[in-house]
């Protein structure tokens, strides 16, 4: 029995031995490799657009990518909407931007490409797979000087949403069309009393604490009276119009609509899916998919809705999401994250996972992906309503910053043509 007991104790401790070698020869192949210069570290930075949000599912994706390229090690940071942007400002002024970052172009584009910080990544645009991503969508994604400051994923066009109980309650049903998600700016009006009639006295929030969620608010402005926030070229800013500050001043006066500077797009998301406001300006197809997991208790059905316009069809503010690289001086760097941009993009397998995690629709001609997903074929009919996107206009970081400003100063009680020809002089320069 002795022996017995001593022959598995030596061969428990060669076990032991043997893991503990061969563990040090991995770490010392680790370290040679580190030493040889062999493996490449990134940082990728994701706003929340769906689950790229989500460290859970981004580490999943990064997985797939670390066993075809186990040379590129890929650090993740998930960014919030409410601080992102002020992070990636701090981090360029140290020195110190993410390799790679997941957004839009008004950010890759029109901020830190008009800035000379980011990679030109025109050699990915030369693929195959590139030439069938949508016209729109690549022009959104080429700066002026003719390089391509992102290459994109996904897109959705943002709408708003209604508690469809509490509208059939009111008896507002009868001011919107079902069928096609639509209403008219006179029947937008006609559902608002309704409601405040009822007894809801804030029906609809213009929140403006900050810039999150301004693609609703601007959307709002925009399609009540037929308004536009640039001209065709994206050269100028033309909120200053009859259109738009007439559609300001209806929102301003209209009973159960409010001014709030202190309230942020997620806070009005919140207090809507809490039934204490009766529509939420700033929504999409992600946010129903987030807030009904969230919301566990959400005890009435939401209806997603174009935005009221006066005539014509809705024009949507469309959402555009892709990568973007820093230039922050290290070749290898750059070329590592285009590899990883290459083959989250390019095999039709690893872009339908980087799309589904977006919960958002593919930028080429994938029709199938969402085919047995109720929600998302309900959201699709959204697609056809994608207006101009003018988020590429120079100056976009001043003109995002400048219209929740605008908005904050007209729920404070200034005169709205005062503070519309503010923000006209202050992002046109005269």
């Amino acid at each position: 029995m002795k022996k017995i007991v001593l022959l598995c104790l030596a061969l428990f401790t060669a076990a032991v031995l043997s893991a503990c070698n061969s563990k040090n020869e991995e770490a010392v192949k680790d370290q040679e490799k580190a030493e040889n210069g062999q493996e490449t570290e990134i940082t990728l930075w994701t706003f929340p657009v769906g689950n790229w949000g989500n460290q859970t599912a981004v580490s999943g994706l990064i997985t797939s990518f670390q066993r075809e390229y186990p040379d590129i090690r890929v650090n993740v940071e998930c960014m919030s909407y409410d601080n992102g942007d002020q992070k990636i400002r701090e981090a360029v002024a140290e020195g110190n931007a993410p390799d790679l970052v997941f957004e839009g172009p008004e950010r890759l584009v029109a901020d830190w490409g008009d800035q000379g910080i980011m990679a030109d990544l025109s050699d990915l645009w030369e693929s195959e797979t590139a030439e069938g991503i949508y016209d729109n969508i690549r022009k959104a994604c080429q700066h002026d000087n003719g390089a391509y400051y992102e290459f994109p994923v996904c897109m959705t066009a943002h709408c708003m949403a209604v508690n469809y109980e509490l509208f059939q309650k009111a008896g507002a049903l009868k001011y919107i069309d079902e069928d096609t998600h639509t209403w008219t700016t006179e029947g937008f009006i006609k559902a608002v009393h309704a409601l405040a009639d009822y007894g809801y006295k804030r029906v609809g929030v213009i929140y403006c604490k900050n810039q999150s969620g301004d693609q609703g608010t601007r959307a709002l402005v925009n399609n009540l009276y037929g308004g536009e926030f640039t001209d065709e070229e994206h050269r100028r800013y033309t909120i200053d119009s009859r259109k738009n500050k007439r559609a300001l001043k209806l929102l301003l006066d209209l009973d159960g609509i409010e001014f709030d500077p202190d309230m942020t797009s997620a806070e009005e998301v919140a207090a809507f899916c809490n039934g204490e406001l009766a529509m939420a300006f700033c929504w999409n197809a992600s946010l129903e998919m987030t807030q009904t997991v969230n919301n566990p208790e959400l005890d009435f059905d939401i209806f997603p809705m174009a935005f009221p316009v006066s005539e014509g069809k809705p024009e949507l503010q469309g959402g555009i999401w892709g990568f973007g690289v820093f230039d922050n001086g290290d070749e290898k760097r750059i070329q590592a994250a285009k590899t990883f941009i290459h083959y989250m993009t390019e095999n039709d397998d690893c872009y339908k996972r980087a799309v589904l995690a977006s919960s958002f629709w593919p930028v080429r001609d994938m029709r199938e992906i969402y085919e047995n997903d109720q929600l998302m074929t309900e959201y699709s009919m959204f697609m056809q309503y994608i207006g101009d996107y003018y988020q590429i206009t120079p100056g976009w970081a001043t003109a995002r910053e400048g219209w929740w400003n605008m908005l904050q100063k007209i729920g404070n009680g200034a005169d709205i043509s005062a503070a519309v020809h503010e923000f006209s002089q202050l992002v046109n320069g005269s």
